[in-house]
């Protein structure tokens, strides 16, 4: 039970949604129905992709999570070195049949998705590629973790209509929601610069500091508002959306790398903000959803694989 107990711990139940919404909503407003393959991808990206991703991260950090005083809770686990390689194990065990069960209900465009995916989920924390180490390309790959389950959802819903599905106001907001996945995982590294450096871990906000961190996370948050402007209604109105995440990191706009911590302040407000965000972000896509309902779809595709832009 101790182990059972510190595997669901790592795989950061709080935010599990975070990886399993993006699909099904993707998947959902380009099939408009709950089938088989919705049912298998939302809970491979709500459990076993998570138990990957945070898993792997919490085997191979250990030794600079034990200088981290925020490991060890729902921010994240502190693994007994005696679970690791069943986490690891587990990890594979998990993956593998839902990844095949996948692969055989897709394609090959929706293949190329989930191999990304997958491969950026290994390649942040693993031995020998260690993204995580590597400043700017470590937020990259963060926010690709949650944007590329709703890519992979447009692309497995549409199927061979897949770029059809990829209009300029989609693009504008993929866009936006990599932005905002970078910000994130950006300020996210600024609470753990003084850990990180004990640890010999390097960082975006290692690299360039934690001040200009922040500030960095500040204009991609507006930058990301701006592009959601862009989107077709009523998309603009989540621009509103990111201001709360903008305005939650200025209090940290000239925090010292010595004070960096107190930054975990600002990360557990950024945390409860995501499930305001989310339910939000929900009444939106609700709405978008009875707007676009009966409309014809954009691509010679019949309307159950094309994903449906009235307004676009």
């Amino acid at each position: 039970m101790n182990a059972i107990r510190s595997l669901a711990v790592s795989s950061r139940p709080l935010s599990w949604v975070n990886t399993a919404f993006p699909f099904a909503a993707a998947y959902l407003l380009v099939t408009r129905e709950v089938d088989f393959v919705f049912v298998i991808g939302t809970i491979y990206f709500l459990i076993p992709y998570n138990l990957a991703m945070y898993g792997i991260n919490d085997v191979f950090d250990y030794e600079s999570d034990l200088r981290n005083p925020r490991k060890g809770g729902v921010e994240g686990a502190l693994l007994d070195p005696g679970v690791h390689r069943l986490t690891l194990w587990a990890a594979v065990a998990l993956n593998v049949p839902f990844l095949v069960l996948l692969v055989v209900v897709g394609h090959p465009l929706s293949w190329l998705v989930l191999a990304v995916s997958v491969f950026a989920v290994i390649a942040y924390s693993a031995p020998g590629l260690r993204f995580k180490e590597k400043p700017f390309l470590d937020s990259v790959t963060s926010s690709t973790h949650f944007v590329s389950p709703a890519v992979y959802g447009l692309v497995l819903g549409a199927g061979l209509f897949a770029p059809s599905v990829f209009t300029p106001g989609m693009w504008a907001l993929l866009a936006a929601f990599f932005l905002w996945g970078m910000a994130s995982h950006a300020f996210g590294a600024v609470q753990d610069i003084v850990a990180d450096r004990e640890g010999g871990i390097a960082s975006i906000a290692t690299v360039i500091g934690g001040r200009a961190t922040v500030r960095l996370s500040f204009v991609a948050y507006l930058l990301a508002a701006v592009l959601l402007l862009l989107t077709s209604f009523p998309g603009p109105l989540a621009a509103l959306l990111m201001l709360p995440y903008a305005a939650s990191v200025l209090p940290y706009w000239s925090i010292t790398d010595a004070e960096a911590e107190a930054a975990n302040r600002g990360w557990r407000r950024f945390l409860l903000l995501n499930f305001v965000t989310g339910f939000l972000v929900t009444l939106l896509l609700i709405w978008y959803w009875v707007l676009t309902t009966g409309c014809p779809p954009t691509s010679p595709a019949p309307a159950e694989a094309a994903l449906v832009f009235c307004r676009s």
